[in-house]
């Protein structure tokens, strides 16, 4: 967000280059009629130009060291006000309206005090440079004065180099202020530069491998030992080893903490295993182009991202080019019809920035609709079905049910009652595999399973299971 007295590095250089190029035309014109007319003065001309470039170099830097951060601080306040909109029902409810204007206040008042600074550079090195010319004009005629009264040039001749003399000036002033201009502009682009020139952390190998036109979805992941940057002393899994058979389903259990979200960002290659191998149909998904996998997995996570615009278009947003026929039975296989149908344009409605329209069930029904439509040989699920109400569980639990015949299938759960019916059940903890086997064998082999199920449960049904 650019407010509307802030000019744009584009705007600033859009005319920057007419009034430099039309500028160095008279600088240069001025000096060769000025040598033609008195190359004594003349030099002395140049030797004032040169003394004018001085401040202009020196100041330039200050003007770009102070753009950069005044665009920095445009987007701390873009962000800051993003982020208080967003939110306003959990600033309302919270009462702190007076705190958060006070911290946006702040915010403003700080980019406020970087573009007051970055302008009054580039005003003291326009100033400077003008000074510095006229200066320079002055001493000049003084000299042109002395020869007429010596007689080594007339009247009319230092006439006209005093003319000339305020095209060169003239010249140098404005390309001055373009100089400030650029730079300013320079200064703002940097962060932009900084950002289009970073490499990323995963990029595809030089000679990717390449998946099956139809992947069968068979998943491994051996001895693999990971760190997240951010905390490199402790392993978010450490010799983490699983094997998943195509068409299989697998629950990932355990405490918060334990990994379970890891796999799923391994598996989509958002990061890197330091140790291990993780392949999909026997291929490292390091060898694998990351466009490639992610075209292989469809991912419904706990807290699902709505975009503005049409509920159809977001659940396109799973395959492009979708049908509405396709789009109508994901979301009839998502048990998200019988609302969408309710809304006043049905499938047209809009849903808001963010979805906020929607409640958080309907957020989620249509996420779910939107990897259906997507049809992947792998499905990450991130405890699909927690926003939603009993029925509306039965529904999308059926609808997934029918989603997961032959297609591999990773499920994440903290409620254990959505995943007491698979066969197989892996329980996690501190990044390590420490149970397998359905609802009924980890109960009955007590441990960190059985005292999850006691807790969500009951003592009841966990006897019951036994």
């Amino acid at each position: 967000m650019i407010s509307r007295g802030t000019s744009t590095p584009n705007a600033c250089t859009s005319g920057a280059f007419s009034v430099a190029a039309r500028n160095v035309v008279n600088l240069t014109g001025g000096l060769v009629l000025m040598f033609v007319t008195s190359p004594k003065l003349a030099l002395l001309v140049v030797g004032a130009v040169v003394l004018v470039l001085v401040p202009m170099l020196v100041f330039g830097r200050w003007v770009r060291s102070l753009s950069r951060k005044s665009q920095d601080s445009i987007a701390e306040t873009s962000a800051r006000g993003g982020e208080i909109l967003n939110a306003v029902p959990t600033v309302q409810a919270f009462t702190q309206e007076k705190y958060e204007q006070r911290e946006f206040g702040a915010t403003v008042e700080r980019a406020f005090a970087i573009a007051r600074s970055r302008t009054l550079a580039r005003s003291i090195l326009t100033a400077v440079a003008i000074f510095t010319a006229s200066a320079s004009l002055a001493t000049i005629a003084l000299v042109g004065l002395h020869d007429i009264v010596t007689g080594q040039i007339s009247g009319g001749m230092l006439v006209k180099f005093i003319i000339y003399g305020f095209l060169v000036a003239g010249g140098v002033g404005a390309l001055s202020e373009t100089w400030g201009d650029l730079q300013r502009a320079a200064g703002a682009s940097e962060r932009l530069m900084e950002l289009l020139h970073e490499k990323p952390a995963i990029a595809p190998p030089a000679h990717p491998k390449a998946l099956p036109a139809r992947p069968k979805g068979s998943v491994s992941f051996e001895h693999v030992t990971f760190h997240y940057p951010t905390r490199p002393d402790a392993a978010a899994l450490h010799d983490f080893s699983l094997a998943i058979a195509p068409g299989e389903a697998v629950a990932l259990v355990g405490p918060s903490g334990a990994g379970k979200s890891t796999v799923f960002q391994l598996m989509l290659r958002f990061y890197a295993a330091q140790k291990g191998a993780i392949r999909l149909d026997g291929i490292d998904i390091s060898e694998l182009d990351p466009v490639a996998l992610r075209g292989a997995i469809a991912v419904v996570a706990q807290d699902p991202v709505i975009f503005s615009g049409s509920i159809a278009a977001n659940i396109a947003y799973g395959r492009e080019g979708a049908s509405e026929q396709e789009i109508r039975r994901a979301a009839d296989a998502a048990a998200a019809s019988e609302f969408i149908e309710r809304l006043p344009n049905g499938f047209n409605s809009l849903v808001g920035e963010r979805g906020i329209t929607l409640s958080g069930g309907q957020r989620q029904r249509l996420a779910i609709a939107r990897a259906i439509l997507r049809d992947a040989p792998l499905l990450l699920l991130d405890e699909a079905t927690s926003a939603l109400d009993a029925e509306n569980e039965l529904l999308v639990q059926q609808g997934l049910a029918n989603l997961m015949v032959g297609r591999t299938t990773m499920v994440i759960a903290h409620r254990l009652a959505t995943i007491q019916k698979l066969k197989r059940i892996v329980v996690m903890d501190q990044g390590r595999v420490v149970g397998e086997g359905n609802h009924g064998e980890l109960v009955r082999q007590g441990g960190l399973y059985a005292r999850l199920a006691d807790l969500q449960f009951g003592s009841g049904m966990t006897e019951a299971a036994q």
